[in-house]
């Protein structure tokens, strides 16, 4: 068993680092904003269960890869988002001279709709994020050994404001323009 929190401590104070990346696409997200908070704030705290709670590097590539991973749906308009939510992501990081960070970042983002485990790079937060990504996308159903009580209590703090009603109508419309490349964003 992971040896994960039982309850969730503090946690407006715990997002506010991500909460803080978010906020300059609040319009341009518009109506799904809240929604796709709400998830990417679920993300963070499910991947920083697996890490230990005191690495604050961590915590803040986590952070980065939280709010890019999907943003590229609005900022593209498109389900073929990764790249772009990986530019997103890079463009941050030149911002505040944490290159460096890139290659692993960016690796959570394109590696976090992954249907297998993550082996390329242990040391990388990728299978975390991974893992913490399918948690959220499963409403808690799959927790890869999180304690029921966190999941559940992370949920309920954060919840879904129409997150996955907005994919599934997203998606609709991309699937019907796209019918040989329904989901581009997984990975195998």
């Amino acid at each position: 068993m992971v040896k994960s929190p039982a309850y969730l401590d503090e946690p407006e104070l715990q997002v506010a680092p991500l909460d803080e990346l978010l906020e300059p696409f609040r319009q341009l997200v518009g109506p799904d904003f809240d929604g796709y908070r709400n998830h990417c704030r679920r993300v963070f705290l499910f991947c920083t269960a697996f890490v230990e709670q005191s690495d604050e590097t961590a915590r803040m590539k986590i952070a980065i890869a939280a709010a890019f991973h999907d943003l590229g749906i609005w900022t593209e308009g498109s389900f073929d988002y990764i790249e772009p939510s990986c530019r997103l992501a890079g463009k941050q990081l030149e911002a505040t001279g944490q290159t460096e960070w890139r290659e692993e970042i960016q690796a959570m983002i394109r590696q976090h709709h992954k249907i297998r485990p993550y082996q390329a790079n242990p040391s990388w937060l990728v299978e975390q994020f991974r893992k913490a990504d399918w948690i959220d996308i499963s409403k808690g159903m799959l927790r890869h050994k999180l304690k029921d009580s966190y999941v559940v209590d992370v949920l309920d703090t954060f919840p879904n404001e129409g997150f996955h009603q907005a994919l599934i109508r997203l998606g609709a419309a991309w699937m019907k323009s796209h019918p040989f490349n329904l989901l581009p964003m997984f990975r195998f």
